[in-house]
């Protein structure tokens, strides 16, 4: 069982690991902190453009500035105001690791959340961008926590939505007695996450949309962590399933890199918060997306 732990953390991990070992050291997160990048500024007033602000959801292990280093700024030039926010720290877990913690615990921190951003910003509702357990978590706010009244759309990109088998590991974890309960034990983040999990059973006990929020999830099929990465997707009203690769074939993404740099899953975030003006994604995106 002890082998079993980092390897779960490990492959959960790409929710942010990567950027978070090349970013500088003074980007580690603050609460209420304003990035240079110029996101997470609590002056910042919505356009009649862009109405609504856009909440930025890390994933696994992930946290409020490195999963963003790249789609916040992306976001910001376009005009939009963006926050983002840490979720689900652990008691002795350095403060740059979080999404460990209880899903419907953390649901509870992004629904405080986005109540301080409407109340900064002025606006009735926001626009949710989440990346891996960041695109499955907000479901819980809004079908249990009373959010979808707050939120006008959610955008997952490699969403967690309906469970993962980890590529076969939680099958293994599941072949010894007690393991599944000692690693939810520690992390109970990862382990809500693995298919047949008690949350994801209450989870599924609902529609997976509500109504009047708009849906889009952008998966992957090189998806390594999300797997089988179909699982991704939503169904019900108002829900847009796009596979990145059936926009650009050539796109070799895995799950970290569609949360975290790629341009074309990015085009696709812009196209969910502004339908209206939404222009075709595709291998172009890398260049004018």
């Amino acid at each position: 069982m002890c082998t079993i732990l980092p390897a779960l953390a490990l492959i959960l991990a790409a929710g942010a690991t990567a950027p978070a070992a090349t970013a500088p050291a003074a980007t580690a997160p603050a609460a209420g902190r304003t990035v240079g990048s110029g996101w997470n500024d609590y002056s910042c007033k919505p356009s009649s453009a862009h109405p609504r602000p856009v909440v930025l959801v890390h994933g696994t292990l992930g946290n409020s500035v490195d999963n963003w280093l790249f789609l916040a700024p992306y976001l910001v030039a376009r005009g939009y105001c963006v926050f983002s926010l840490d979720y689900g720290q652990l008691p002795g877990v350095p403060p740059v690791f979080n999404g460990l913690g209880p899903v419907a615990k953390s649901a509870g921190q992004l629904s405080a959340y986005v109540d301080r951003v409407r109340a900064a910003t002025g606006a009735d509702k926001v626009d949710l961008v989440g990346h891996s357990q960041g695109g499955m978590m907000p479901r819980y706010y809004l079908n249990f926590l009373g959010g979808g009244p707050k939120v006008n759309s959610l955008t997952g990109l490699a969403p967690s939505n309906h469970g993962t088998t980890l590529s076969g590991l939680t099958k293994l974890m599941d072949q010894i007695p007690g393991a599944r309960e000692a690693i939810h034990g520690v992390t109970p983040g990862l382990t809500d996450q693995a298919l047949g999990s008690d949350f994801l059973k209450k989870l599924g006990s609902r529609p997976d949309t509500v109504p009047g929020v708009r849906y889009t999830v952008v998966a992957t099929r090189y998806d390594e962590v999300v797997t089988p990465w179909r699982t991704a997707f939503l169904s019900g009203p108002n829900v847009r399933n796009v596979l990145l690769q059936e926009r650009c074939g050539a796109d070799l993404s895995e799950h970290l890199a569609i949360g975290t740099v790629d341009r074309v899953a990015f085009h696709e975030v812009a196209n969910a918060l502004d339908p209206a003006h939404a222009t075709p994604s595709g291998c172009a995106s890398v260049v004018t997306g």
